[in-house]
C-alpha cells in the first residue's frame, strides 16, 4: 500500500522524480477506490519506459531518462503526447470536459486534413511554384505525396493547396509528421501490436517459477526477483533468454 516516487527509486533529476510521482499519485488515489492500477507501458511514453526500465534492469548509477532509451521514440513525440496519454488521463479522472472536448476536436482536424491532402493533386506545371529542383510526374502527385518527400513542408504547397483551411500551428506540424513518417510509424506500429499482444499476457501473482520445468537457473532467479506482471515485462528482463519465454 505504499507508493513512492523519486530519487531513492534509482533516477536522476527533477523531472524523473516528477514523472513517478505523477504515476504514484494516480495509482495510490486509483488503490484507495478499488480499481485497477494505471500501468504506462513502453510504447505509451517515456513515463513508461522509465518505470519499466527501473523495474526490469534496475541501475548501478543515477537513471536520467534519455530519448535514445525508448525504442519507440519515432512516436513519443512533443506534438502528439495528447493522443497517446489524454485518453489514459481521462479514464484515471485527471482530464475535464472541457479538455477532452478540446482534444477530441484537435485529433478531428488532423484526421481530416490528413484525408484531405491525400485528394489535394498538383500537376507537371506546379512545380515551379515548389523548392528548386522538386519534380511532379505527368499523372499528378497529391499534397500528401509531395509532403513525403524530404525536402518538401507542409507550408511549401501552400501555393498548389489554395483552399486549406485555416489550422492551428501544432495541428498542421502533426499533419506534417504523421504524413512525412507514415511508413516508419506503421512499421514501429506493427512491432507495438506485436509486443502488446505479450503485455496482454499476465502473469499470476503467486507463481512459483522453480515448479516450471524447462526455465534456466539463471531465470528462475531473475523472475523470482522481479515478479514480472506480463509476458512482456518478463522478456525484457536482462538473463531471461527468448526460450525462456516460449517455456
Amino acid at each position: 500500500g505504499l507508493y513512492g516516487a523519486g530519487q531513492f527509486n534509482g533516477t536522476s533529476g527533477y523531472e524523473e522524480a516528477a514523472a513517478q510521482g505523477l504515476v504514484a499519485g494516480i495509482n495510490a488515489a486509483l488503490a484507495l477506490k478499488g480499481e485497477e492500477p494505471l500501468i504506462l507501458r513502453r510504447f505509451d511514453g517515456y513515463i513508461g519506459t522509465l518505470i519499466d526500465d527501473l523495474v526490469t534492469k534496475g541501475t548501478n548509477e543515477p537513471y536520467r531518462m534519455m530519448t535514445s532509451r525508448s525504442e519507440y521514440r519515432l512516436l513519443h513525440r512533443q506534438d502528439n503526447s495528447d493522443a497517446r496519454l489524454t485518453p489514459l488521463g481521462r479514464r484515471v479522472g485527471l482530464i475535464d470536459d472541457d479538455r477532452y472536448a478540446r482534444f477530441l476536436a484537435r485529433q478531428e482536424m488532423i484526421e481530416a486534413e490528413k484525408a484531405r491532402i491525400e485528394q489535394v493533386f498538383a500537376r507537371p506545371a506546379d512545380a515551379a511554384s515548389l523548392p528548386e529542383g522538386v519534380l511532379i510526374p505527368a499523372h499528378g502527385a497529391s499534397v500528401a505525396d509531395l509532403l513525403r518527400r524530404p525536402e518538401i513542408l507542409y507550408d511549401d504547397t501552400a501555393c498548389i493547396d489554395k483552399n486549406r483551411p485555416p489550422l492551428p500551428r501544432s495541428v498542421i506540424r502533426t499533419v506534417q509528421y504523421d504524413v512525412k513518417y507514415a511508413g516508419y510509424l506503421r512499421r514501429q506500429t506493427a512491432e507495438i501490436n506485436r509486443q502488446a499482444r505479450l503485455e496482454e499476457f499476465r502473469l499470476p501473482e503467486d507463481i512459483d517459477y522453480k515448479e516450471i520445468g524447462g526455465l534456466r537457473i539463471e531465470a528462475v532467479q531473475k523472475l523470482s526477483k522481479i515478479r514480472p506482471v506480463t509476458l512482456g515485462q518478463a522478456s525484457r528482463i536482462s538473463g531471461v533468454s527468448p526460450a525462456d519465454i516460449t517455456v
